[in-house]
Formats: C-alpha cells, structure tokens, sequence
C-alpha cells in the first residue's frame, strides 16, 4: 500500500521540559503478558517503557529520565518502590485507593464471614471517603481500635490433624500457621502505609488536596489503548507497538509532528521478493480448516519489545 512506509517512522520520548511537577502517577498495563509503564501528570503523558514486567530496571529506565516531583501515586509495587527509592528518594509517596480497596478486597472477598473481616471492610469503604486532614485522624483512630480489639484473635494458630490438613504451602519444619492468614495480611498492609506515611500523603503537600489514585491514568491513556487493540484486533507485533507509541504521542504536552520525523529512506523501504512453493492439490491430512484450532478467531497483539 501506498502508505505502508509510515510505518517504519519511529516514535521519540516526549520531551522533557525539567519542571518539577506535584504529582505523577505511575501505573503498568499489561497487555497479553507483556507491559507497557508509563508517567503520567494528570493530563499528559510524560514518558513510556516497555518491558516484559514491573521490574526495578524497568522502572528505572523510566524514572531516570524525568525530573523528581513532589509525590508520586503508585499501586505499590515491589519493582517502582525500589526504582522510587534509588531516582527519586526525595519523592513523599502516596499509595493508589483504588488499589488498596483492591487487595483488600481479594483478601477478605466483597463478603467476609468474620466479625473482624467485616469490620475492616467497613473501615476500607469509610477510607475512601476522607476528604482533610481531621477525617483522616479520626480514621486512623478507629483502625488502630480495630488493630487492639483484634489483636489476640489475629494470634490464633492452626495445626495440622485428622480434620484438618497440612497445607501444601507450609515449610517442611514448620508445625503451625496464622489460622487468619488473609486479615493479618490486610493488618500488615495497613501497618505498613501508616509506618511509611503513604496513606494521607495527598493530604499534607500544598494548600489544596492532591490525587490520591491513578485513575486519571487508567481511564485515560491505559483505556485509550486497550481500545485501540480492541478496534484494530490482528495487527502484527510491530504495527501494534508503533500504533501504541503514536497514540501516547497525542497525549504529551508537546506532540511531535509525525512528518518531521519522516525521513527519505523510510519512503522506499526495501522490496521482499515473495517465495513460491508448489503445493498438492486439495487439503492434507491435519491441514484442514477447524474451528476447534481457534483458525477463525482474532487475536490481539501482546505488546512485545524487543531490545
């Protein structure tokens, strides 16, 4: 086609201004096991990396390109707090709500049995509710009533017998475990946000609050994009990659014009002669077209990088 070449024009890294920013919002999407990071202000893509996973190198890659803001919300990660602490240590970090509503709900589901489990959701739901500094104070109190009223009710252990058995989990020298594994999970989590401050960072930075979730990213660019796959299912590997980086172009401050970046020899690429092989009449054992080999289905492009 007369417009093929326009796919071999590369897509730069937004540019960067050096404005130190209030707040970034970092999130990873994933698309077909392969992941795709990106920076966002709140209204404009600031840089992207892809990579196979969160990983620390990954993140790195990414940070050590933009200057440190003031905070940043992330899903809290292992890969971007190692990555945070290492190029922007001097970032306050606020953790993702709806992330936290997230893990705390996969550990107690949407409808706890226990007391205790019940009484932290409910606490998890008023969280999202905080809107000053004197509403978070109160919830604090309440969850640390919680943490006490709990406290000896979280130190039940469980021991293997002729009704309950060993989990496959437990190490080979251990005798017991936490029989409320998944709420002492949900403790630990809380305990630590409140440990490292990173609870009600949005509300202690400025004169007015600041985003407290990276919404504003996965319904903006992260959605953009997964539309995009969806509309134009069975791109190849390549093309889908391009397409991606273009569209987080139009999200940046500056957008870069795709014909300044056109260049002569990517006008003519390099003709591939195509290889004719003689084949025998009709289908061959095996060859036949099947709906059970997924021969009619569409898939989409995983969002692979290669290095």
């Amino acid at each position: 086609a007369s417009t093929a070449w326009c796919w071999n024009v590369e897509v730069p890294q937004p540019t960067v201004t050096g404005e130190v920013l209030p707040t970034v919002m970092l999130d990873g999407t994933y698309l077909q096991g392969w992941c795709l990071l990106i920076a966002f202000s709140g209204q404009h893509v600031l840089g992207w990396q892809w990579c196979d996973r969160e990983s620390k190198p990954a993140w790195t890659a990414l940070l050590e390109r933009l200057p440190a803001p003031e905070m940043v919300v992330v899903d809290g990660g292992r890969g971007v707090a190692a990555a945070l602490s290492e190029c922007w240590p001097t970032t306050q970090v606020q953790r993702c709500y709806f992330h936290i509503f997230q893990t705390i709900t996969r550990h107690l589901t949407m409808n706890p049995r226990l007391d205790a489990g019940k009484q932290l959701r409910v606490l998890t739901k008023a969280l999202m509710k905080v809107e000053d500094l004197d509403q978070a104070r109160a919830w604090i109190v309440e969850y640390l009533a919680w943490e006490a009223q709990w406290d000896q009710f979280l130190k039940h252990r469980s021991y293997p017998g002729p009704h309950k058995e060993r989990p496959a989990w437990l190490g080979a020298h251990q005798h017991w475990w936490y029989t409320h594994r998944e709420l002492r999970k949900c403790r630990a989590l809380f305990r630590g946000l409140l440990h490292r401050n990173e609870l009600f960072t949005w509300l202690t930075l400025g004169n007015v609050p600041l985003p407290r979730t990276t919404s504003p990213l996965e319904g903006g660019p992260n959605k953009a994009i997964k539309d995009l796959l969806r509309v134009h299912r069975g791109l190849p590997e390549d093309h889908a990659r391009r397409g991606i980086e273009w569209l987080l172009n139009t999200w940046c401050q500056f957008p870069h014009d795709p014909w300044s970046l056109a260049q002569p020899h990517q006008w003519t690429p390099t003709k591939t002669t195509r290889r004719v092989i003689d084949e025998p009449d009709g289908p061959q054992p095996g060859t036949a077209f099947s709906w059970e080999d997924g021969n009619g289905i569409q898939k989409g492009w995983a969002g692979r990088w290669h290095p």
